[in-house]
């Protein structure tokens, strides 16, 4: 019985790597299960807003409980770092299994902005991910894997072997491929974010094209960095 702790930014095929988890007989899954809790923390507007805040429980102790149920012998369970406030407490996740997902900076925020009209560190969740890094290697005593999303996509099988065995779980190749279309465990906000993930049914390679950003963007991509370099140190 085994809790997966996947730990992301927007934009970065973190809803396919769900996808690839759900698609296992052995495997439950939930799709960020904090956003509610992070929209009535901060205040900060997004799609469907009062969707997702009737949707999920704004209180993070009840998320918590959730999080701490077995449904499965795998429950797999899909985190943005940037909805991890500091009201959280992690030290309930200190048996649980992590790994952390990353991207390159440039096609990250480019991705976003493109969804949300703007972009910033904090919005993409890098300076939040460093931090949730170092207080899980803490808590857990381990230094937890890392996986860049261009290194998935031009490898997935190579990658999920290898991401499976940090995980001690076993591989299987039902992570290869699913059928189309919407979860019933994707989240509400799922119209507004999901269109490519519903339209796929495996992974797909990683795009080649030039990202194009204006100058306010390519600043938050020097901010970004150094975060991202930080993380992409620990890469399997």
């Amino acid at each position: 019985m085994t809790k997966i702790v996947m730990w992301s930014g927007p934009r970065n095929i973190s809803t396919t790597m769900m996808r690839a988890f759900e698609n296992r007989p052995d495997c439950a899954v939930i799709d960020e299960p904090f956003y509610a809790h992070y929209l009535s923390h901060t205040g900060l507007t997004h799609p469907m807003q009062e969707e997702i805040l009737a949707a999920q429980s704004s209180d993070w102790t009840i998320v918590r409980d959730q999080l701490l149920q077995q449904p499965a012998p795998l429950f797999f369970q899909k985190h943005m770092t940037h909805h991890i406030t500091s009201e959280i407490e992690l030290s309930f996740m200190k048996d649980f299994k992590h790994f952390f997902l990353i991207r390159e900076p440039a096609r990250m925020i480019a991705s976003y902005a493109n969804r949300m009209g703007e972009a910033s560190p904090e919005a993409v969740g890098l300076p939040q991910e460093v931090r949730i890094f170092e207080e899980i290697q803490n808590l857990t005593g381990k230094t937890p894997a890392v996986l860049d999303a261009t290194d998935i996509l031009k490898a997935p099988e190579e990658s999920l072997r290898k991401l499976c065995d940090n995980l001690a779980i076993p591989f299987s190749h039902t992570m290869l491929a699913w059928p189309k279309g919407r979860r019933m465990s994707d989240g509400v906000w799922a119209p507004h974010w999901y269109k490519a993930v519903e339209d796929s049914d495996g992974f797909k390679r990683p795009p080649t094209s030039a990202v194009e950003l204006d100058e306010t963007l390519r600043s938050v991509v020097t901010a970004c960095q150094p975060w991202y370099d930080q993380l992409a140190a620990h890469c399997l």
